[in-house]
């Protein structure tokens, strides 16, 4: 929902009643993930998209009969493969969305000021994240609570205290990694799949009271410091906005650490690398990419970087470079886990020669590190397309199922 905070944070200033639907869980091949959000208001207008166009009309008259009911409904709409190809669908696989209404006067299913602060802090840029009951048996569906970094949490799911305090710490984790996904929370917390057809979940009696969340993060860009102002890097800068990232140019070089030669960067600083990070908060979504390729840049950047909870490190170098690295870094006391965390020689086998190529092998390793790929032709393989696509911790319950639709 969070993905059309701007449009829905202006329908709730201007007191109109809408009804929105969230994809909540999937399994197989989805055209959008958890999160994604289609919404229409009282008039019948619609933004948003939950299906890339594939259920988008029947999702529209749910969206309007629960405006009329005042009740949150979850349906799951399901494709085999034989059913696809008839319908001319082919993608296959299973959505589960969570149909929320929400009016001006409060009189919805939906906890409507603690969405509207939803909206504002998403559309506004600043670091939050929703969590919404989708499931279970433990708080009433579309109940909704909002954490940030920082400060209690506002709203409430609707059970207990205890439920509300466990899934706002559990929301602000997700948070801190910009995750989006489904969580069961409670004292025995056990849930089938969400999405998986075939899923006969547990009853409640056997699993104990328990809430299933949908967990919406909204947080800035990640963070990309290229270190090093090469002609590599402002070949890098770009992919790195091209794949969503905040880049950051650092070289102690005021000579060549300039904005005509890295216009697309967001940040240009001129000082040490290591001093540099030093001064830097970074989550675990951040990468550094290291091509100053020097020893007196590399071993004391690097010595940091690898003791930090970020999600890449690589340095540029040959092999040769890279032998002689390592043995400065394990006399500078780096262990061999920390070492094991290095990426180096950087980037993807491309064969890659210029800095476009060698940039795109780069962002190539770091895609393939985020979502678990490996780097590989797809062609003749029989691996998963999307590595990181995993059936979703979701609803336990009854959901309602709508069969092939095109």
């Amino acid at each position: 929902m969070l993905d059309i905070a701007a449009d829905l944070r202006q329908w709730c200033e201007q007191g109109r009643d809408f009804a929105v639907a969230t994809v909540v869980g999937t399994d197989g091949s989805a055209p959008r993930q958890p999160g994604a959000a289609l919404a229409v208001d009282a008039e019948g207008t619609a933004i948003g998209s939950v299906s890339g166009g594939c259920v988008e009309g029947a999702v529209y008259e749910l969206c309007r009969e629960a405006l009329e009911s005042g009740e949150s409904v979850l349906e799951r709409f399901g494709f085999s493969d034989e059913d696809a190809f008839a319908v001319g669908l082919t993608c296959g696989g299973v959505i589960d969305i969570l149909i929320t209404p929400v009016r001006a006067g409060g009189t919805g299913a939906a906890h409507v000021p603690t969405l509207a602060a939803a909206l504002a802090a998403a559309a506004a840029g600043e670091p939050a994240a929703l969590a919404r009951v989708v499931g279970g048996t433990a708080a009433p569906l579309g109940r909704a609570l909002l954490v940030r970094p920082d400060g209690p949490y506002e709203g409430t799911l609707g059970g207990s205290p205890e439920l509300d305090r466990t899934a706002a710490a559990e929301a602000r984790a997700m948070l801190d990694a910009g995750r989006t996904g489904t969580l069961t929370v409670g004292a025995e917390a056990v849930a089938a799949p969400l999405g998986a057809a075939d899923a006969h979940p547990a009853a409640p009696e056997q699993c104990g009271p328990r809430a299933v969340l949908l967990v919406e993060s909204s947080a800035p860009p990640p963070r990309m410091i290229v270190f090093g102002a090469i002609d590599f890097a402002a070949a890098l800068v770009t992919v790195g906005k091209l794949l969503g990232y905040h880049v950051t140019v650092c070289d102690a070089r005021p000579v060549f650490t300039t904005r005509r030669r890295f216009p697309d960067a967001d940040e240009i600083v001129v000082d040490w690398p290591h001093r540099y990070l030093d001064t830097q908060r970074l989550d675990g979504r951040a990468v550094l990419c290291v091509l100053t390729h020097d020893a007196k840049f590399d071993v004391p950047l690097l010595e940091r970087a690898l003791r930090l909870p970020v999600a890449y490190v690589g340095a540029l170098g040959s092999r040769r470079t890279h032998l002689d690295r390592l043995a400065r870094l394990r006399a500078a006391g780096l262990t061999e886990p920390e070492l094991a965390r290095l990426h180096s020689p950087i980037g993807l086998d491309l064969g890659a020669r210029t800095p476009e190529e060698t940039a795109l092998s780069i962002g190539g390793e770091i895609v393939a590190s985020r979502r678990g790929g490996t780097g590989a032709p797809l062609t003749g393989a029989h691996t998963p397309i999307h590595h990181d696509v995993r059936p979703s911790t979701g609803p336990v319950g009854p959901i309602g199922h709508r069969g092939p639709l095109a």
